[in-house]
């Protein structure tokens, strides 16, 4: 084999490419790469080139930028005390999707993995939310949480007691958007577990059962530990996902009441486009990118590598 793969290296540039040719590895490559390669310079390389050049200018998104103000951008961005507001929520959803929605979601899993019909029933209902659009999601609990016609208004009205605004209450109201994201996403989370453990032989839980393990040593010692990479992959999606929250706090709360329920995203929707204030907006992104790509980039090396060593 050695002694072949070497005859295969010595031989002409030329009659690799048509051997790669003959069996369509290089015909593959050559037809489906280009378009990605175009596509991903279109809408990703160069938007993200373009938000690096606007965010050391004053620019309204009318024109060519001229005013040029250096870092003042970052600057107003860090000294603003609603930027950091937007930046501790997002840290909250961070907190939350790992040690409330994922572990919510790993229990479900746990209660319905087996392939039965009643357990498919239950699936379902389960991951309705995360197919739903996230807009629609918003409006939905908008309405639910609507002092004067919504659910929240007919029980207040069934226990005689005063309307009561949960999305204007400063103190409650990101309570209310956390607990529809919890709502929204634990069932992609779900089923990623549920996949991981239908891969998880039948002969090792048969094993522990005849050694006297319990359903909870089971699952401890047995199940959790099989299924580590797809914790390790709903972890990061979780993360990546809390960064990147925007449609659902839109229609609930639109940051408010008084700016107090921004993540990074509607912070730059909010103070960055709807506001013409394309320069500030585009700092906001570069800010954005660079936390997502550290995270994205420290995951991979201290977590997805060890998992997948593990």
């Amino acid at each position: 084999m050695a002694s072949l793969d070497a005859a295969r290296s010595s031989e002409p540039l030329s009659l690799r490419l048509r051997r790669g040719l003959g069996n369509g590895r290089v015909t593959a490559v050559l037809i489906l790469l280009p378009p990605a390669l175009i596509l991903f310079t279109l809408f990703v390389i160069l938007p993200l080139s373009e938000s690096g050049y606007y965010a050391f200018f004053n620019w309204n998104g009318y024109g060519s930028p001229t005013d040029y103000v250096g870092v003042e951008n970052f600057e107003r961005i860090v000294g603003h005390s609603i930027f950091q507001t937007a930046v501790g929520n997002t840290l909250k959803i961070v907190l939350i999707s790992l040690f409330i929605q994922m572990p919510l979601a790993l229990v479900l899993a746990l209660l319905i993995y087996r392939k039965t019909p009643t357990n498919a029933v239950f699936r379902l209902i389960f991951f309705v939310p995360y197919i739903l659009a996230e807009v629609a999601a918003g409006l939905i609990w908008s309405f639910v949480f609507d002092g004067n016609y919504g659910v929240s208004a007919s029980i207040a009205a069934a226990i005689g007691s005063e309307p009561y605004f949960l999305l204007a209450d400063r103190d409650w109201a990101f309570v209310a958007v956390m607990t529809v994201i919890v709502w929204k996403y634990f069932g992609f989370h779900m089923m990623i577990y549920i996949a991981a453990l239908q891969g998880v032989p039948e002969d090792l839980i048969e094993a522990a059962r005849i050694e006297g393990a319990s359903r909870t040593q089971i699952v401890r010692y047995v199940q959790v530990p099989q299924i580590k990479p797809a914790l390790i992959v709903s972890a990061f999606f979780a993360i990546i996902g809390a960064l990147q929250v925007f449609d659902i706090i839109i229609p609930l709360t639109n940051g408010g009441p008084s700016n107090q329920t921004h993540t990074i995203v509607t912070y730059l929707y909010t103070f960055g486009l709807t506001r013409l204030n394309i320069g500030f907006g585009s700092a906001v992104g570069v800010i954005l990118f660079i936390a997502a790509v550290t995270v994205a980039v420290f995951y991979q090396r201290f977590f997805m590598k060890r998992g997948a060593a593990a």
